[in-house]
C-alpha cells in the first residue's frame, strides 16, 4: 500500500528481517509515547530492554500468529521506518479481555506506534487501514486492543477508526499496575 502525503511517499508494508533493528531502535523511541506520566524511566527502559531488544523482533516476525507491518516514509537507501503495528493472534491472552471481546476469531492489536514527530501527518490512518486489512485476511472477525485510560490521543483516534470500549483490564510496568481500556472493533464494520 503506497500513499502520497505533503509531497512525501509513504509506504505501509510487511516487516521484513531487513527491518529488525530499525523496528527495535523504534519501538524503544514510540513506547515511552504511549505510557502515563508517572512511569518512571527506570520503569520504561526495564520494559523495552524484556520486550522490544533484536531478539525479541527477530521472533516476532518468525511467529505464525503475529503479523508486524511498518509504515515507511521516503525510499531507497533514504527510507526510514516512521510507524509500525503488531497482531497476535489466537484467543486474547489477558483473561480480563478473553471476557469482554465478544467475536471470534480474535486478533490482537498489540502495538500500534508512529514516531512523535509523524503526529499529524497522515501516517496513522493509512497504517490502521492496512492492520485492519491484515487482520482481516488473517480470518479475524475481530480485532481488540487495551489502551491506558489515561492515553486520550490513542483513545480519540482509536474511537475514531471505528473502535469501541467493550471493557477494562491491567497492564504493569515497572511493577506498577495500570488500569487499560479495552477497545474492539468488528472487521466486517472496519473502515
Amino acid at each position: 500500500m503506497t500513499i502520497t502525503h505533503d509531497a512525501d511517499e509513504l509506504l505501509v508494508r510487511p516487516a521484513a528481517e531487513a527491518d529488525v533493528a530499525e523496528l527495535a531502535a523504534l519501538a524503544a523511541e514510540t513506547f515511552p509515547l504511549a505510557c502515563p506520566p508517572h512511569t518512571t524511566p527506570e520503569a520504561i527502559a526495564d520494559f523495552i530492554d524484556r520486550h522490544f531488544r533484536l531478539e525479541h523482533f527477530v521472533a516476532y516476525l518468525a511467529d505464525p500468529d503475529r503479523r508486524v507491518l511498518v509504515a515507511e516514509r521516503g525510499s531507497g537507501a533514504s527510507a526510514s521506518l516512521i510507524g509500525y503495528s503488531m497482531l497476535v493472534g489466537g484467543e486474547p491472552g489477558d483473561p480480563d479481555a478473553a471476557t469482554v471481546v465478544t467475536g471470534r476469531p480474535a486478533v490482537e492489536l498489540s502495538k500500534f506506534y508512529t514516531r512523535a514527530g509523524e503526529h499529524g501527518r497522515g501516517v496513522a490512518a493509512p497504517l490502521m487501514a492496512a492492520t485492519l486489512e491484515a487482520a482481516s485476511a488473517a480470518g479475524a472477525v475481530t480485532c481488540w486492543l487495551g489502551v491506558n485510560e489515561e492515553n486520550a490521543r490513542a483513545i480519540r483516534f482509536y474511537e475514531k477508526r471505528g473502535f469501541a470500549k467493550v471493557g477494562r483490564k491491567h497492564f504493569t510496568v515497572g511493577g506498577r499496575v495500570e488500569d487499560d481500556w479495552v477497545l474492539e472493533q468488528r472487521l466486517d464494520t472496519a473502515r
